[in-house]
C-alpha cells in the first residue's frame, strides 16, 4: 500500500517526536511538546490520505518513545541479564506498540483536515487526549510521557491539573498546538487571525489563572519528617550476603532521624516481613515509642506460602498498619499468561519475585504521626485516578519506590515529575522516599521543597503539611475530561457532514 510519505516528512516527524522529550524532566522546556505537535499537525494537514497521516503519527511516536524511554534497557540488560541486542529489540517493539496511539490519531485527524478549522481544532486535541487516556489502561497501562506532565510544575497550562487531571492538561496542550498551527496557516486557509489569537490568549490565561486557585486548605500543624535514601546498588540489593548490611544501613539512618514520620523506600529491607528478625522489629518499635514517631518500611511479605505482596508496614507509636501494592508491573512483578510465557521470560530475564499478588483496591490511608497518609508503591503514582481512591480522607500522599532499576538515566527524573503532578492534581503534599533517588518533599502545587542528591546515602529532613478538601479532579476523576471530550466530539463529528 502506497502511503505517499516522503523521506523528508518522515524524518521531520521522527525528529519532532524526539523534540517533545525535551519538555519532560529533567530538561523541563515545556514549550517543546507544543512546538513538536505543531510540526506534526502541519505534516498531517499536508498528508495525502489517512494512512499517510497514520504513518507520520507512528514515526512521531517512535521518535518520542525511543528517545524518552530508552532507559528501560538498563533494567532489562544491566540488572535483568537480558542480552543487549534483545533488550534493544524489546524497546523498539514496545515503542512501536505505543506509537500506534498517535498513529490512530493521525488516521482519524485527516477526516477533519478539510473541514472548517473550528471542528478540526475540536477533534484533534480530543482524539489525542482519548488516545493517551486509553494508553493509561490498555494492557494494564503505560501513561509515561503523556503530554500533560511536561507542564508540571511551571508550565502555564499546569493550572488545569487540579480541575481535569493530567489528561486535561494534555487536552489544553494539544489545543494550544492546534491554535499555533491554525495561526501559521491562517493566510493560506483565508481565516482571520484575531479569533485564533484571542482563543490562544484565553487558553493560556485560564491555565495561568487556575494556578492561583487554592483548592485545598491546611489541616493540623506541620509534621517533621525524615525520608531515608539508602543508595543500595541494584545488583547487590537482593543478594543474601548484602541483606544484613542493607538493614543496618537503614537502621543507622533511622538513628540519625528526629522526625515524627520516617519513611523508607520500596523493599528497603530485602527480606520477607515474616523473616524479619524479631530484634529488628523491636528496634523499630522501640525507636518509635521513644521518639514519638512512626516509621514506614517497604518490605515484601509472604502471608501464605507462595503468595507474595509488595508492601509497606508501619512501626512505632501508632497501631501497626499495612499497605499492599495494587497496580503491578507486567513482566516485572507478574507475568501475563503465566503458564505460557513464564518459562520463556525466565530464560531471558532475571527479575526477583515475578509472581506477586495484588492488594485490595479499597485500602484506607495509614493513620500515622497525626496524618492520614495515602501510600502508593513504585509506579502506582503514574495513575492519578488510582491515587485519588484514598481521597479526600488522606491528608498527605507518600510514594515509596526503587528507581535504581534505571540507573543514572532520565527515568527517575520523569518519575519524580509524575509524582509532582499527583500532588498538583490532589492539592496534597507528596513524600517520596527512594532507594537511589529521587527522594523529595513536594508541596500541593507540585513544587519541590527539598530533594536528596541522587546516588548518595542521604537522610532528607523537612516538614510536611497535611491538607483537607477536594480539588475538582478528586471529585470527578477522569470522568470530567472524558465528558468534555465526548462533548467536543459531539460538536465536531456530526457537524462535519455539512460543507
Amino acid at each position: 500500500m502506497k502511503h505517499n510519505v516522503g523521506l523528508i516528512p518522515a524524518l521531520i516527524a521522527a525528529f519532532a517526536g524526539g523534540l517533545a522529550v525535551a519538555g519532560f524532566a529533567p530538561y523541563g522546556f515545556w514549550p517543546a511538546p507544543v512546538l513538536s505537535l505543531s510540526v506534526l499537525m502541519l505534516l498531517w494537514r499536508r498528508a495525502r490520505g489517512p494512512w499517510a497521516a497514520a504513518e507520520l503519527g507512528f514515526l512521531w511516536g517512535m521518535g518520542c518513545f525511543v528517545s524518552g524511554i530508552s532507559w528501560i534497557e538498563i533494567s532489562l540488560h544491566d540488572f535483568g541479564g537480558m542480552p543487549r541486542s534483545l533488550a534493544v529489540l524489546c524497546i523498539l517493539g514496545f515503542s512501536a506498540l505505543l506509537s500506534l496511539f498517535p498513529a490512530l490519531v493521525g488516521y482519524f485527524a485527516t477526516r477533519f483536515s478539510n473541514r472548517p478549522k473550528t471542528r478540526w481544532l475540536l477533534a484533534v486535541p480530543t482524539l489525542w487526549t482519548l488516545s493517551e487516556w486509553a494508553r493509561s489502561w490498555v494492557l494494564t497501562g503505560f501513561p509515561w510521557l503523556s503530554l500533560g506532565y511536561a507542564q508540571t510544575p511551571g508550565g502555564p497550562l499546569s493550572g488545569f491539573a487540579p480541575v481535569l487531571g493530567v489528561f486535561g492538561v494534555t487536552l489544553a496542550t494539544v489545543l494550544l498546538s492546534g491554535l499555533l498551527t491554525a495561526l501559521v496557516t491562517a493566510r493560506r486557509d483565508s481565516h482571520s487571525v484575531v479569533p485564533l489569537a484571542l482563543a490562544l490568549l484565553l487558553l493560556v490565561g485560564s491555565g495561568v489563572g487556575l494556578r492561583h486557585v487554592h483548592w485545598t486548605r491546611p489541616s493540623g500543624p506541620p509534621v517533621s519528617v525524615n525520608l531515608l535514601q539508602g543508595n543500595i546498588a541494584q545488583d547487590q540489593k537482593f543478594l543474601p550476603e548484602f541483606s544484613d548490611l542493607t538493614v543496618q544501613r537503614y537502621l543507622n539512618l533511622l538513628n540519625s532521624s528526629s522526625g515524627h514520620l520516617i519513611v523508607m523506600p520500596e523493599s528497603a529491607f530485602p527480606v520477607m516481613r515474616q523473616q524479619l528478625p524479631e530484634s529488628t522489629a523491636e528496634t523499630l518499635e522501640r525507636f518509635g515509642y521513644e521518639h514519638d514517631a512512626d516509621i514506614l518500611v517497604g518490605m515484601f511479605s509472604e502471608p501464605e506460602r507462595g503468595q507474595f505482596f509488595n508492601s509497606v508496614f508501619s512501626f512505632g507509636h501508632s497501631p501497626s498498619q499495612t499497605y499492599q501494592k495494587v497496580h503491578l508491573v507486567p513482566f516485572g512483578e507478574f507475568i501475563p499468561l503465566e503458564g505460557l510465557l513464564k518459562p520463556l521470560m525466565r530464560a531471558v530475564l532475571s527479575i526477583p519475585i515475578d509472581s506477586q499478588q495484588r492488594g485490595s483496591v479499597d485500602q484506607p490511608p495509614m493513620r500515622v504521626a497525626g496524618l492520614q497518609v495515602a501510600v502508593d508503591i513504585c509506579y502506582e503514582d503514574a495513575f492519578g485516578e488510582e491515587v485519588i481512591r484514598a481521597l479526600p480522607r488522606a491528608t498527605v500522599l507518600a510514594n515509596v519506590t526503587n528507581d535504581a532499576w534505571f540507573g543514572d538515566s532520565i527515568g527517575p527524573e520523569q518519575h519524580l515529575q509524575m509524582a509532582q503532578t499527583r500532588a498538583l492534581e490532589t492539592g496534597r503534599s507528596m513524600l517520596r522516599a527512594t532507594n537511589t533517588g529521587v527522594t523529595a518533599i513536594i508541596d500541593p502545587y507540585g513544587q519541590i521543597l527539598a530533594r536528596a542528591p541522587r546516588g548518595q546515602i542521604f537522610n532528607l529532613a523537612g516538614q510536611v503539611q497535611g491538607y483537607e478538601g477536594s480539588t475538582p479532579f478528586v471529585v470527578l476523576g477522569n470522568y470530567g475530561i472524558l465528558a468534555l471530550c465526548l462533548l467536543a466530539l459531539t460538536l465536531s463529528i456530526p457537524l462535519s457532514r455539512y460543507p
